[in-house]
């Protein structure tokens, strides 16, 4: 008999109650250390006293109204975000796959305002741009995609990292490229800066439009508020969500003017999207992730975090192969089943998740300390050891 809960999810046996900052109190009163953030979300930690603040105050005032009327909390989170970026215009969302079914649909909308049939998408291997019909056919067959089809057609998805693919790829009947500067469920593979550029140079040539999703590794988790930053370069649209609510569903579409133009009233529309609730928590994030000296300490944080994990991996070569990632955005590549090593740092009272290529995330929250990182990789080094001695006696 099926349960009252749809079973969609492998879900570990854990109930957590309480949370504050990086850590997380299970019901029978364990406390884990949180290296996982709810894959990425909650930027500031659990119950960070600023965004309780900004909830608790708004959801006094007012929760919902529609975007029937101005919403000055959207409008003043607009202008955090614009001010804060490449983007001239901001669509707020409730995830990231709302964010991506928006994107896709503002490429589409570009084009046919341009007169001019170009369908195209270029996306890569490994992605992962969401769960609905659409965001699916963006990654391409896979397990996500078996039983769902017919997939959307337009998308065409070429190998992660495959230069020569994507300079065959791209002409003039190219709508636009999508990709994510650093894969979070693909196994945290970075694109490199030069090839950012570069790719901001085909899109530049062809006039596809560049379209970057960020839902994971935007809002201040590589050390800058946006990572394709560290490329210098701008997108023409770019999805966030996860870190940008802390913790609150929220998410949005940043748009350059030449590719939002298209879309007019009665284009596109949210019912929750942009809520006072959602807008008050998120501007409250943008208030302190946005700051300089935030970023520099997350971009600090993330080299010493860097350097631990390296040593660990010189500890366990049997365990792991690699590290991968940026500022707090980090992957060890493992030898073993990464399951096994999600397991056992579960067994250490240590939060993290697995992604594609084996790899281990490591996410943690924006503000840990740096005690935290440490006693966080003493739990991971106490894992790794426990997983080498079931080898050993196996």
């Amino acid at each position: 008999m099926i349960p009252a809960l749809m079973p969609t999810y492998n879900r570990a046996p854990l109930s957590f109650v309480s949370g504050t900052g990086a850590w997380l109190t299970e019901a029978d009163g364990r406390r884990f250390l949180d290296f996982a953030a709810g894959i990425g979300v909650n930027a500031l930690g659990h119950a960070h006293p600023a965004l309780v603040r900004a909830l608790t105050e708004q959801a006094g005032r007012l929760w919902h109204v529609s975007n029937l009327y101005r919403i000055p909390e959207q409008e003043a989170l607009a202008d955090r975000l614009t001010a804060a970026s490449f983007a001239d215009t901001v669509f707020f969302t409730n995830s990231g796959t709302e964010a991506t079914e928006l994107a896709l649909k503002m490429v589409r909308r570009f084009w046919h305002g341009e007169g001019r049939e170009r369908h195209r998408i270029l996306t890569f291997t490994g992605a992962f741009h969401g769960r609905s019909t659409g965001a699916i056919a963006a990654a391409g067959p896979g397990k996500m995609t078996d039983g769902f089809g017919p997939l959307m057609p337009g998308f065409e998805v070429l190998e992660w990292g495959d230069h020569d693919a994507l300079h065959a790829a791209m002409d003039e009947t190219v709508a636009a490229v999508m990709v994510e500067p650093i894969q979070g469920e693909g196994g945290i593979r970075t694109m490199p800066p030069e090839c950012l550029r570069g790719l901001r140079e085909l899109c530049d040539a062809t006039g596809a439009l560049m379209v970057l999703d960020e839902v994971q590794c935007g809002t201040g988790r590589t050390g800058r508020l946006f990572a394709h930053e560290w490329a210098g370069i701008a997108p023409d649209i770019l999805l966030v969500a996860k870190g940008i609510g802390g913790g609150f569903p929220l998410g949005a579409v940043l748009a350059q003017e030449r590719a939002a133009t298209p879309m007019v009233a009665g284009t596109h529309g949210s019912t929750y999207g942009g809520n006072p609730l959602g807008c008050a928590v998120g501007a409250k994030v943008m208030e302190i992730v946005a700051e300089p000296d935030f970023l520099a300490e997350v971009e600090r944080k993330g080299a010493a975090m860097e350097e631990q994990l390296s040593a660990l991996v010189a500890a366990h070569p049997a365990i792991f192969a690699g590290v991968r990632g940026k500022g707090l955005m980090r992957g060890l590549a493992c030898k073993v089943t990464n399951t096994d090593v999600v397991a056992a740092a579960r067994d250490a009272e240590l939060l993290v998740v697995p992604a594609a290529d084996n790899v281990v995330r490591l996410l943690p929250p924006l503000t840990i300390s740096d005690d935290e990182i440490t006693e966080g990789l003493a739990r991971l080094d106490k894992a790794a050891s426990a997983l080498a001695e079931q080898g050993a006696s196996a």
